[in-house]
This record gives structure tokens, C-alpha cells and sequence, in this order.
């Protein structure tokens, strides 16, 4: 496939100025057609396959802006997982190096049991309850600063919808498997929960169910549904991802509707065929604003100034950027703006900005400058890393501006106290 695909490329270099890393490194070996070409000659066995060229590899966010610009329509987005799970297939020696012991413990103890991160839900809340996160931040005894990194920039964690619907709060960790519709019923959909959102986002989680209840959907939570499997197709862990898909593909095959809250966890599930031939799989903010009902919901006003970030996943891929406009300009007085720069990734990409900090700092530092400069209140990001990653930035420079999902601004002045 590799040598295939990537002899599809005409090395016209329209791909260039909308790469992330070409932009910052001014490198032709961290560029899409570089890459490429790299990729052919290691897989003609042209170019050996060292730690050079898994430098060049590892370098790339998978952020698919070249992708959307290709005029030959390249599917890189299938090479650079190709040639990464080749990467782990011929170098294992060096692709184990590669990872390291907080990967290790993410992919073996969360990734493939999410329900034990509703377990943490709890020890998650008291530490940041009680300030311990964030006075851990300003300590010099934290050692692992990238694994460190991750946990404090954790939004504060939630309960999930169900608590306070059965008054289950004892135990914090359980999801209904059903929430009725509100009034006239107009149809049923699966939500998809992923699996660190189910800490980090459950705010956005309990907003979606908020508004889909209003506007007469009733809204399914499968039991034993999976992590969607990107973090290891992106890190070339082919067989470990499959191993999610068809078990998701085994959980959500009842459904006709599968509804994702991360546009990142979207693709995967899309690409990857978990809904099957005939369902769909449809971000939140796509889905509301061609679900029916709105003529009896109230929104109160807010009348004020609403950026919004458009995630790599949501703007390259899916091709659906324009539905959290459209989403914010259902509240009275909202004025959805874009953020400067939303063509290029703010360098989260999932475990990226923990795996390549100094690239990703150099692409969240873009962000926080126009954010600032914007001075907004509010930034709305459809896709929980690229929020995690933005808030932290914001945090560190003292910007003291909200970071949420359109769904979730959306609930709340729909009524729902967060």
C-alpha cells in the first residue's frame, strides 16, 4: 500500500505552507512531500529505515492538512499509519524505545478497559477539590514534567448526567444505559463516550444528552463500548486498533445513529466503519443542527463575542467546521468568530504535544497569541485534546478566557446547570 499510495504523489508542493511542522522546522524531510518520498524509499529499500528517519515520522501531528489541499488526492492520512506500524513491525527494538512508561500504562490499563477511568472519576475530583493538582504544579519535586503535564492540565472533573437523575451519587462512575426523550419523541440515537473524555469531558457528555433530551431524542449509552483505537492506529498499533473497532463495531450494531462528541474520536469511528454500511457516525454539532424541535426550546441570551477553534479533525477531515457557527448562532446576541489561524493544528494531536512538547508548545503559543489578542471571553473547540491543550496554554499565561464545547455553552444557556 505505501509504495502505491505514495506514488501518487507529484511532489508539487501545495501541501507545504499548510504543514504545521514544515512551517516551524523549514525542513523538506518534515514536510507531506518529504515524508513521502521517504516513505518510497523505505519501502523500495532505498533508504534505510533508522532513527533518522523515525525522527521524520514521529514529527508529523497526522493533522491531514495536506490531505485537504492535495490536488492528486492523496490518502496520507493511510500513510503515515502505514509506515508507523511498519516502523513497529521491522524496528521493534527501536519503536519500543520510542515508547515511553506513561504510554505504556495509558495503552495497557486505560486504553483497552475505559471503564477504569470512570474508577478514577472520584480520586480525580478530590485532588483537584482540595487544590493538590494545582499546587503540585508549582512544586520542583515533579520529575516526569511531560506525564506531570497531562494530569494538570485535566479540566475539572465532572459526574456523569446519571447521578443526579437516579441519585446515584455515591459511587459517581455510572452512565444510564437509556435517557428517555423529553416530550414528543423523535427518534434514538447511541451516544459514543470514548475513553479519557469519560473523565475529562463529561461536561460536554452530560450537554449532548441535555439537549438531545429536550429536542426529543432519546439517547442510548451502550454498555462495554470501547476507546475508538486512534491513539494506536496513529502510533501504527494496527492490530491493537481493530481489536477497539470490532468490538465497537459489536457494541453500536443495533444503531442507526452514532453521535461523537471528538471530532478526533469521529474520524476514527468513520473511517474505521463502526456504525456499518447502513448506520452513521455524526459529530454532535452536525446533528443538531439538522435534528427538529428547536421552535419550542428557549436559549437564553448571551451576548457576547464566541471564538471558535477548529480542530485538524474537524476542519481537514470531516469537512464539517461550519456546524459550531451555525450551533452558537442559535444563541441570542452570540457572535461566533474564528480564531486566527484555525488552518493550522494547535499541536495537541492527541498524545503529541506529551510525545513532541517543544513542536507543540511552538504551535499553542500561535494560539494563545491570538487568543489573547482577541480578548474573548469564550473559546469554543469541538474536540477535547485540542481543548485540554489550549486551557493549559491559556492557564500558564495567566489568559483568563473558558474553554468548552459549543454543545456545552449551548446547554447552558439552554438551562442546564453544568
Amino acid at each position: 500500500m505505501i509504495i502505491d499510495e505514495s506514488n501518487q504523489c507529484v511532489s508539487c508542493g501545495l501541501c507545504l505552507p499548510h504543514c504545521p511542522t514544515y512551517r516551524v522546522l523549514k525542513s523538506e524531510a518534515d514536510s507531506p512531500r518529504g515524508r513521502i518520498a521517504l516513505m518510497n524509499g523505505v519501502a523500495n529499500g532505498r533508504i534505510a529505515l533508522n532513527a533518522r528517519f523515525i525522527q521524520h515520522m514521529d514529527r508529523c501531528l497526522t493533522c491531514r492538512a495536506c490531505e485537504a489541499v492535495c490536488p492528486n488526492n492523496v490518502s496520507y492520512g493511510r500513510l503515515i499509519d502505514e509506515t508507523r506500524a511498519l516502523i513497529a513491525d521491522q524496528s521493534k527494538s527501536v519503536a519500543s524505545a520510542r515508547k515511553s512508561n506513561w504510554r505504556i500504562a495509558l495503552e495497557r490499563l486505560l486504553l483497552t478497559q475505559p471503564t477504569r477511568l470512570d474508577r478514577l472519576r472520584r480520586l480525580l475530583h478530590f485532588l483537584q477539590k482540595n487544590e493538590w493538582l494545582r499546587g503540585l504544579r508549582r512544586s520542583s519535586l515533579i520529575k516526569n514534567k511531560r506525564i506531570f503535564k497531562f494530569i494538570i492540565q485535566l479540566p475539572v472533573v465532572k459526574f456523569p448526567y446519571a447521578a443526579a437523575a437516579e441519585n446515584t451519587a455515591s459511587n459517581g462512575s455510572a452512565w444510564r444505559v437509556v435517557y428517555p426523550a423529553q416530550g414528543e419523541k423523535r427518534g434514538e440515537v447511541a451516544l459514543f463516550l470514548g475513553c479519557v473524555a469519560r473523565v475529562t469531558d463529561v461536561a460536554t457528555l452530560n450537554s449532548s444528552i441535555y439537549v438531545l433530551n429536550r429536542l426529543g431524542y432519546t439517547v442510548h449509552i451502550p454498555r462495554n463500548q470501547m476507546c475508538c483505537g486512534a491513539i494506536y492506529q496513529h502510533s501504527g498499533a494496527l492490530e491493537q486498533a481493530n481489536a477497539l473497532v470490532q468490538r465497537n463495531k459489536s457494541v453500536f450494531a443495533e444503531f442507526d445513529t452514532v453521535i461523537s462528541t471528538a471530532s478526533g474520536c469521529g474520524v476514527q469511528l468513520l473511517e474505521s466503519g463502526v456504525a456499518g454500511e447502513q448506520g452513521e457516525v455524526i459529530d454532535i454539532s452536525h446533528f443538531l443542527m439538522a435534528a427538529k424541535g428547536w421552535e419550542s426550546i428557549h436559549i437564553a441570551p448571551l451576548a457576547q463575542k464566541i471564538l471558535v477553534h477548529e480542530p485538524c479533525s474537524l476542519r481537514h477531515v470531516l469537512r464539517e467546521q461550519a456546524y459550531p457557527y451555525q450551533l452558537i448562532a442559535r444563541i441570542p446576541g452570540a457572535a461566533a468568530v474564528p480564531l486566527a489561524g484555525n488552518d493550522q493544528c494547535c499541536g495537541a494531536a492527541g498524545t503529541y504535544f506529551i510525545d513532541q512538547p517543544e513542536i507543540a508548545d511552538t504551535l499553542l503559543q500561535n494560539k494563545i497569541t491570538t487568543v489573547k489578542e482577541s480578548k474573548a471571553q469564550y473559546l469554543v473547540t469541538s474536540n477535547i485534546g485540542c481543548a485540554m491543550h489550549i486551557a493549559n496554554g491559556l492557564y500558564e499565561n495567566g489568559i483568563h478566557v473558558e474553554v468548552l464545547h459549543p454543545v456545552t455553552l449551548l446547554a447552558r444557556q439552554m438551562g442546564l446547570e453544568l
